[in-house]
Parts: structure tokens; C-alpha cells; sequence
């Protein structure tokens, strides 16, 4: 997973309340086995509708994405925040999030940005008047900034550290592989390796 840090660049809005994974990505697209690939079928459904904002070029290469409150609620698929990434997201801000949503997004390194309601509307505004509103996130410091918007977000300090150095759950893992190591060459020979 890539260390995040800042991420600076111009948003998508998205301006629907109670999202749910199922909208995000449909299960008729979850018959791949590996993460990536998914990013073509992001809102497929609602993309079908020539102005859906996903559709708009003005909004193309969009880093961030700005939702309406409950975003990400319904199943637990992780597909859902698998397919936000590979379409080239790297954080969404919404007021609040279905729990399980967010944390899938952080195993994956997209960060969940929680403002509150009267933020996220002056940025959505923002963006829906200027394409080419900049809006920065910085992780290390907890803030969001954008003209007219400076906002600080909770986040808990494990995940934050987490996320800055780039570890996903099995780079913590490999952070004890000495330790993992000399537990393996001790074990009795005859129980099972595999």
C-alpha cells in the first residue's frame, strides 16, 4: 500500500445522500478474483444516465470524491471501495459513512473524510461552480482546505500512523518477520509448514 500523506487535487460531486456498495459497484461486476478492474463499473447503473456527474468531463481526474451523508452503508463488499480506488479516487468526503465501508477504505489506503454537512455543501458548491476547485487533505495534520473551507477530521492516531507509513494489515505483519521467523525454525519438524 502507498504511504498517504496529502492529497491535493479537484473533486467529484456526487451530491446523493445514502449510497449504498451495492450502487457503487454492482454484484454483477464481483466475479473477479483479483482487486483490480473494478474502476470501469464504479455507479454503472447511474452512469447509464448521460448527466451523471461521473459521466461530466469537467470532473475527469478527479482525485477526491464528495458525497451526501451515509455514503457507503448497505453490504459489506469490498468491492465497493476496490472500485472507487482503482477509478483513481484516493479519498472521499461525506458527513458520515456506513461503518463498514470505512474500514475497508482504510485497509486499502483510500481515506474516509468525515465533515461535517455545512462543509461538505460549501465544498460541493464550490466544486459544482469551479471544475477546477482545488481541495487539499492532509493526513498528517487532520485538515481539509479549500477555498472558503478549513476543516479539521477525527481520525484515530493508529490508523493515521498507519496510513502514513503506508501499512496495510499484512505490512504490519511483515514488521515481526524476524520474530515470525525464529517461531517457524523453532517448531517441531513434524507440524504441518503449510
Amino acid at each position: 500500500m502507498e504511504p498517504v500523506t496529502r492529497i491535493e487535487g479537484t473533486a467529484l460531486p456526487l451530491d446523493r445522500a445514502d449510497v449504498d456498495t451495492d450502487q457503487i459497484i454492482p454484484a454483477v461486476h464481483l466475479k473477479r478474483i483479483e482487486r483490480t478492474g473494478f474502476g470501469p463499473f464504479l455507479f454503472d447503473e447511474w452512469r447509464k444516465d448521460p448527466a451523471f456527474v461521473l459521466n461530466d468531463p469537467r470532473y475527469a481526474g478527479a482525485s477526491i470524491m464528495l458525497a451526501g451523508p451515509n455514503f457507503g452503508s448497505g453490504s459489506s463488499r469490498e468491492h465497493a471501495p476496490w472500485a472507487i480506488e482503482d477509478a483513481g479516487f484516493r479519498a472521499v468526503i461525506a458527513p458520515s459513512f456506513g461503518d463498514i465501508f470505512r474500514n475497508n477504505s482504510l485497509k486499502i489506503g483510500l481515506l474516509p473524510v468525515e465533515l461535517p454537512q455545512e462543509s461538505v455543501r460549501a465544498l460541493m458548491d464550490a466544486v459544482i461552480d469551479d471544475a477546477t476547485t482545488r481541495i487539499v487533505v492532509d493526513l498528517d495534520a487532520r485538515t481539509v482546505s479549500a477555498p472558503g473551507v478549513d476543516e479539521t477530521f477525527p481520525i484515530d492516531d493508529f490508523t493515521r500512523w498507519r496510513l502514513l507509513e503506508g501499512l496495510d494489515e499484512i505490512g504490519l505483519t511483515l514488521q515481526h518477520e524476524d520474530a515470525i521467523a525464529a517461531y517457524e525454525a523453532a517448531r517441531d519438524p513434524w507440524l504441518p509448514t503449510a
